[in-house]
């Protein structure tokens, strides 16, 4: 058995290159590559992808390359030239990459490519199954290879294999725009753990799949068949440590001092990109422009650094945009240049690791201003640069990184005159500020490093094929009655039911899903039996099971646990004090859906509010629902409230009202002697599954994946086991005299 990573990328983390005295590998460029490669060399994972182009290269020195690669854990998938020429720089990079950062005035009217992208896909699948052994995680990166995952589900049906975008992902009403919009989400969706770098990437992303598809997300997860694809966000980190190392080098620092001396005393601005579109040059360029028309002191005082590291050259709007460029440097230098200086210094060119982190510790003020990206690590290199805690870093918002950044100085690249007072504002900021700030980003980026990101998704896309693949096995020769006439030999029973979808089918209202006679009869044969404690674990008012079951002698736990009651007469007790006004300001939007949603109403309970969408159309439904879990996420990520998604509902509930409590406090009171069955339907009910102890028994009633021992089909296959508990009178009078349980005969 093997436990290798399998890392797959479009590019390896070396570039291969043909020269006059052979091939020589060299660092490849780019974020992904630069970010991932030192976690490569740390760990055991082997890294598939393209080296480059060899096409000249003859048959013996690409054998050679292809050993080299191979004793450096790398195995290269070989291109041609014109699979390279249409799917890299033609799908993905001329529609793609424009689509994916908002730059539809880009995408080509022709979206030329996509065959070759497809066949790109197939011929990465190939390889990749090639070298995949039993029990190796696959974890596929970025936009180049959203095919990927489907096609390896195809080939290794039962392989873990996890997916990452590394660019944004668009609102669905800019990725709808795609005509292959189909084939990428169903590409995606054939990875076990989805992973972006933000939460409005995620929601983006979910909502494609309602709008487009048809398919609606479960919080973090969808099912696809008979499987379950999970969601996640994971914010990428830098090798933070190195950066530390490097800016503490006494050769950097010496680097560091001249290009201080050279400035001549000036304030040194920084920017490092790469030369294209969404980072944002040309308007930084303007922002600068303005600074500089505003503050004649600054002409001779202040030096912008602006490294272009060369992207696509092949690509003829990046050599369109890279004219833009040089043009816009020209005119601000010829504009505001000096007889001592120039206030822009432009480079087009990459730079080693060396000088790239002795710029970033003698910048004062590094631009980090991106129209749109999906995390931009160069912020978090900065940040790590700074071992004397100083500089100021001025973000963009609609970069990633700006969501966990809260040191920077955060800017709208669009606003030209925003920008500007902030980069004045970043030049002028006292030294106690600066170093506040400093210190706050450095503690996220050196807790939060590369190695935290890439160990976070693994572990989870590890843990979650390991808990589905149990949970998707029946036990050898263990049957569910089996199991309770076991137990039953030696135990009590204390059973935990759901009633909704449960002990009764789900109803398009709430009058409709009262119990039967049938079922009333049955919970009252339960009672009667010895040896059995029963329970109603349910999301429906207390007023409501009271009029239900207020005559039973079960106990009764309504709002998933916030009313309990144990026996008929008892008064209810809250689990706690929940503030009376809460509900005013989240009631009238649940209200607002009501009204714009048909087949859907409001249920108002004591500790949360409802919204029921049973009765409404089917695919209308699911998007409302999505877009009001949504808008509550939004509106409640700092409130003591939290959204709950069960069967067709939407629930705001008080934060620490849940099925888990019930749990904890069954398992609280009750004896070795006792085992707890636990039955239920929805989500709320496996957060009582896992809260359960490992002895307990547990049933999912409908759901294909869970975390819960057993499954039944629906409410009829739940109410027949039920039955089983319940012996013929004679032998409840036999076994009771002779003190054993009379459900003990009810083995399958």
């Amino acid at each position: 058995m093997s436990d290798r990573l399998l890392v797959v990328a479009n590019r390896l983390p070396v570039t291969a290159r043909i020269t006059a005295d052979g091939i020589h590998t060299v660092p490849s460029s780019g974020g992904l590559a630069t970010g991932l490669r030192p976690w490569h060399e740390s760990s055991d994972a082997l890294w598939i992808g393209w080296p480059g182009d060899l096409v000249g290269a003859s048959a013996a020195q690409r054998e050679e390359c292809d050993r080299d690669l191979h004793q450096r854990r790398m195995v290269p998938v070989h291109l041609s030239a014109d699979q390279v020429e249409r799917s890299y720089y033609g799908f993905a990079n001329r529609v793609l990459w424009p689509l994916f950062h908002y730059s539809l005035d880009r995408v080509p009217v022709d979206a030329a490519g996509w065959d070759a992208y497809r066949d790109v896909n197939e011929t990465f699948a190939d390889i990749v199954a090639e070298q995949y052994r039993d029990d190796d995680t696959i974890w596929i990166h970025d936009y180049q290879l959203m095919l990927l995952p489907a096609l390896l589900r195809e080939r290794l049906p039962h392989a873990r294999i996890g997916f990452f975008l590394h660019i944004p992902f668009p609102s669905s009403e800019v990725f709808r725009i795609l005509p292959w919009r189909h084939e990428i989400l169903n590409g995606v969706l054939g990875a076990d753990l989805v992973g972006v770098h933000t939460f409005a990437y995620m929601r983006h992303f979910m909502t494609s799949l309602l709008h487009i598809d048809g398919v609606e997300a479960d919080i973090d997860r969808v099912r696809i068949g008979d499987r379950e694809v999970r969601l996640g966000v994971f914010p990428m980190g830098v090798d933070a440590a190195s950066f530390c190392a490097l800016a503490a080098d006494p050769d950097v620092r010496a680097r560091v001092e001249a290009i201080r001396r050279e400035a001549g005393g000036r304030r040194i601005v920084l920017g490092v990109d790469r030369l294209d579109y969404t980072k944002g040059i040309p308007r930084r360029l303007e922002a600068l422009e303005r600074v500089l028309e505003r503050d004649s002191a600054l002409r001779d005082g202040m030096r912008y650094i602006q490294i272009a590291v060369p992207s696509r050259d092949k690509v003829d709007g990046y050599q369109q945009f890279r004219r833009q460029v040089e043009e816009s440097v020209g005119r601000v230098n010829g504009t505001y240049g000096t007889l001592h200086s120039l206030p822009i210094h432009y480079v087009h060119q990459s730079v080693s690791m060396r000088d790239l982190v002795a710029l970033y510790c003698a910048a004062d003020v590094m631009l980090v201003t991106p129209l749109r990206d999906g995390m931009n690590l160069v912020a978090k290199e900065f940040a790590a640069s700074r071992v004397d805690d100083d500089g100021v870093l001025v973000l963009s918002e609609f970069a990633g990184a700006a969501a966990e950044l809260h040191g920077a100085v955060t800017v709208n690249p669009y606003d030209i005159g925003a920008f500007a007072d902030s980069i004045q504002r970043a030049l002028s900021m006292p030294a106690e500020e600066r170093r506040a700030r400093m210190r706050s980003l450095r503690r996220r980026v050196l807790e939060h490093n590369v190695h935290a990101w890439a160990g976070a998704f693994v572990q989870q896309l590890r843990t979650l094929r390991a808990v589905e693949e149990y949970a998707s096995v029946e036990r050898p020769g263990r049957s569910l009655s089996g199991t309770l006439a076991e137990v039953g030999r030696h135990k009590r029973l204390r059973l935990l039911l759901d009633y909704d979808g449960t002990l009764v089918p789900l109803a398009r209202s709430p009058e409709l899903a009262a119990p039967d006679d049938e079922l009333l009869t049955l919970l009252e044969q339960l009672t009667d039996t010895p040896g059995i404690q029963l329970d109603i674990v349910s999301g429906r008012s207390h007023e409501t099971l009271e009029r239900w079951f207020g005559d039973l002698p079960i106990t009764l736990w309504a709002e998933h646990g916030f009313w309990h009651r144990s026996h008929p007469g008892q008064a209810w007790d809250a689990a706690f004090a929940v503030p009376a006004d809460w509900m005013t300001r989240i009631e009238p939007i649940l209200e607002q859906f009501a009204a714009s949603t048909p087949g859907s109403h409001v249920e108002i309970k004591s500790a949360s509010l409802a919204w029921h969408y049973r009765g409404s159309p089917r695919d209308f439904g699911m998007r409302q629902a999505h877009e009001l879990r949504l808008l509550l996420g939004d509106l409640l990520s700092n409130q003591p409230l939290e959204v709950l998604e069960g069967k067709k509902v939407i629930e705001v509930r008080w934060r620490g009202v849940s099925k888990r409590v019930v749990a904890q406090r069954v398992a609280a009171e009750t004896g070795s002697g006792t085992i707890i069955v636990a039955i239920g339907d929805d989500r709320t009910d496996e957060e009582l599954f896992r809260a359960l102890p490992s002895w307990s028994v547990t049933v999912a009633v409908g759901r294909p994946l869970t975390t819960a021992a057993f499954r039944l089909d629906d409410h009829r296959a739940v109410r027949r086991i039920l039955r089983l508990l319940v012996p013929d009178q004679s032998a409840v009078d036999e076994r009771s005299a002779s003190g054993a349980y009379p459900y003990e005969a009810i083995s399958a």
